[in-house]
């Protein structure tokens, strides 16, 4: 039943990723359409994987359905460097710090400013909640600095700054795409061999020593991994903050289950058809005229909304 469902999503993908790439496709143009509908179907897949995978993994750190790794502020951080790098150097920004540096300078920060969360509060052997309450002072920091300077700055720079504030499939760096593909795909293959292990943590932490897993020590490695996932996604196209949540609760009501090997394959799908639909309605629908992170963000809200009243009834 579980590989029928399966199956199920990997089908209706298919059929989306064909129907993306054919729809309204001019052939007298074919020789430009064509890859730049491919290119922008394999940042959907990374990016749809990346995040998917990565709020899977926290809300079964943290043994909540309801989160993702946005809430220790890993967004808040992508978006500080990029407005103090305008803000500082205005246009010379792009001179001084070309899309590979400002890639690779922004997945280091972002895994520099995680491994020290963790290195501070687990020195003090503190509990998930505590790195949440943390993250989630230090995630507010952040944005309140970047909204600071967001008033501060010359108009024509932040201008500039608005195309990083919104996630964009339309300007994916080729090469970007290759190392982010390179690092996503080792990250997902090793998530799938440690699904056993999961399967355990997702009963709890007590359940989860009595059953010989080093909790600690599995929990670090698993959180400096979704700390990767979301730099890269977030680096690579720029930050989607609700989508882990509505893929990730519709892969847990479809599937049913609590084995990771078939959450992880079924969020990873959900996650690419969401961000297809997106891509599909911002160019069919809206013509382009606004950007997939709002109607994401809009419909993940909505969702939020509808799973804390849910979550409510049943308590």
């Amino acid at each position: 039943m579980l590989k029928r469902r399966v199956l199920i999503l990997l089908a209706a993908t298919l059929l989306l990723i064909a129907a993306f790439i054919l729809i309204n496709l001019n052939f007298n143009i074919l020789g430009y359409m064509l890859p730049s509908r491919i290119k922008k179907v394999m940042a959907i897949i990374l990016v749809g994987c990346a995040i998917g995978v990565s709020s899977l993994l926290f809300q079964t750190i943290t043994e909540n359905h309801l989160l993702t790794p946005s809430v220790i502020g890993l967004d808040a951080v992508y978006l500080f460097l990029q407005t103090i790098i305008i803000f500082v150097f205005g246009k010379l920004g792009e001179v001084y710090f070309n899309v590979y540096t400002n890639f690779f300078l922004s997945v280091l920060l972002m895994m520099i400013f995680t491994v020290m969360l963790f290195r501070i509060v687990f020195k003090g052997n503190q509990s998930v909640y505590f790195v949440l309450l943390f993250g989630l002072v230090m995630g507010t920091c952040f944005q309140s600095l970047s909204s600071f300077m967001h008033m501060v700055m010359n108009p024509d720079d932040f201008l500039m700054l608005q195309d990083k504030l919104f996630a964009s499939f339309n300007t994916v760096n080729d090469q970007l795409m290759m190392i982010s593909g390179v690092i996503i795909v080792c990250l997902l293959i090793y998530i799938y061999t440690q699904s056993h292990k999961l399967d355990v943590l997702s009963l709890g932490q007590t359940h989860a020593i009595n059953l010989g897993i080093h909790v600690n020590q599995f929990t670090q490695r698993l959180l400096l991994i979704i700390s990767i996932l979301v730099s890269v996604s977030t680096a690579l196209v720029g930050p989607i903050t609700f989508l882990g949540i509505i893929v990730c609760n519709i892969a847990y009501q479809f599937t049913k289950t609590y084995k990771h090997k078939y959450l992880v394959i079924s969020t990873c799908l959900i996650s690419i058809m969401t961000l297809l639909i997106g891509q599909m309605m911002n160019q069919y629908i809206f013509d382009g005229n606004t950007e997939i992170t709002i109607m994401i963000n809009f419909a993940g809200g909505l969702y939020f909304i509808y799973l804390l009243f849910r979550e409510g009834a049943h308590d």
